[in-house]
């Protein structure tokens, strides 16, 4: 028999037990209640309260709207040096900075590039336009990244360089690929549209092979609507990527004082970065120390909620490898399921919180099928896309509201 004080003992830990329990579920229904009356977006543009100044600073000062004005020459300084690049090109957008990267191969018409078939299709458009072939490779299941062990069996008489995209913000084998790309004398160009900041081993990524493309749109971590850069990495491609931004034109050398006229020496395109647009990225440039901080709080506020929900349930969270340091561009899930994924997104919708998918892999798209792919060729790509989930990450995501999205997550019935 229990004794007297050992029963009450027992009975105040039931109680206890009870309270925590009941507790717990008035906070789902208060999250639940709170879904019916405010909506969370997946992405909210971002704005530091300065670029509005900077803008009329471009007006008033009557600077170059067109480009090249001081605030591009301030974004390409932090960048250039952030980077360790050569030279930075401020371009109306990543897509932009992969086509000069394209150009800057001076390849033949059907020659080969590599690059992940889990991918934006800019990584896949901006070549072809130049008249390459991609050929695609599978990613790896762990960072869903280029496969590097793929990479080598791909490579073919024609192959001209590597296309590699730090998926997320967490950088690829590099070691590997610039090996291979070094064996085999290849070129290598990043697609680096959500690493900025990242690093592998310390190096900053964008800084790998002759040249990086950035992107700078209101879904990355410092946005002015549209935008990006080109990073150089190598100073022998420098004098040829500025006549390609400037339409093909040595205007570059003429505004140095090295040409007494500028005229049509090579092919290229219209693809600087309008000065209204530069002032407002200087805005969120001059702050990136703290926007950074604040997207590392809330994808490790992610991580430490959803770690132990994930294992229970099967989920695979994001991997960052010991040697890379994570950007901090998106925080995604991958669901046991591609029927677990649309209820969980579906669930998601109902308690009022967005949720949405990634990339529908590029050899499985209706141009890759054009292109003589099928279903099978990218089977670890064609498996994450069906059960991945991007969950609300933006710089404005307070804890408040981030706990909602965490905790709507923890009762869902799935």
């Amino acid at each position: 028999m229990l004794s007297f004080s050992r029963y009450i003992r027992e009975l105040g830990s039931i109680q206890k037990l009870a309270f925590t329990k009941i507790a717990q579920l008035f906070e789902a229904l208060v999250y639940v209640v709170r879904g019916t009356l405010t909506k969370i977006p997946f992405n909210k543009p971002y704005a530091t309260g300065k670029e509005l100044q900077y803008i009329q600073d471009v007006i008033k000062k009557n600077f170059h709207q067109a480009g090249n004005g001081p605030f591009t020459q301030r974004c390409q300084q932090t960048l250039q040096e952030a980077i360790g690049s050569e030279k930075i090109i401020m371009t109306t957008s990543g897509t932009d900075a992969l086509e000069m990267s394209s150009l800057l191969l001076q390849g033949n018409y059907g020659d080969e590039v590599i690059l992940p078939s889990f991918t934006f299709v800019s990584t896949a458009n901006a070549f072809m336009l130049s008249g390459y072939k991609p050929v695609l490779v599978d990613v790896r299941p762990d960072t869903l990244n280029i496969d590097e062990t793929k990479i080598e069996e791909a490579i073919t008489a024609r192959t001209r360089a590597i296309v590699v995209m730090h998926y997320a913000g967490v950088s690829c084998e590099m070691d590997a690929i610039e090996a291979m790309a070094k064996k085999h004398k290849l070129f290598i160009i990043e697609d680096n549209a959500h690493g900025l900041f990242g690093t592998y081993k310390g190096r900053p990524l964008g800084s790998f092979g002759i040249a990086a493309a950035h992107s700078f749109h209101e879904t990355k971590n410092f946005s002015c609507g549209e935008g990006g850069c080109l990073s150089i990495n190598n100073p022998d491609f420098v004098q040829r990527a500025e006549i390609i931004r400037d339409k093909g034109t040595n205007r570059s050398l003429f505004l140095q004082g090295l040409v007494d006229k500028y005229s049509w020496v090579d092919i290229g395109g219209s693809y600087s970065l309008s000065e209204i647009l530069a002032a407002f990225l200087w805005a969120q440039l001059q702050e990136r120390e703290t926007i950074q901080a604040t997207r590392q709080a809330i994808w490790e506020r992610y991580y430490t909620n959803l770690n132990t929900w994930a294992q229970q349930k099967g989920v695979q969270l994001p991997h960052v490898p010991e040697e890379c340091g994570n950007a901090y561009h998106l925080f995604y899930m991958l669901l046991p399921t591609a029927e677990k994924r649309t209820r969980f997104i579906d669930l998601m919708r109902e308690a009022h919180v967005s949720s949405v998918f990634h990339y529908t892999p590029l050899h499985s798209s209706e141009m890759g099928r054009k292109l003589g792919y099928e279903q099978n060729d990218c089977p670890i790509a064609s498996d994450v896309s069906s059960r991945l989930v991007r969950l609300p990450f933006y710089n404005e995501l307070d804890e408040t509201t981030q706990n909602r999205v965490i905790n709507t997550i923890l009762n869902l019935p799935i």
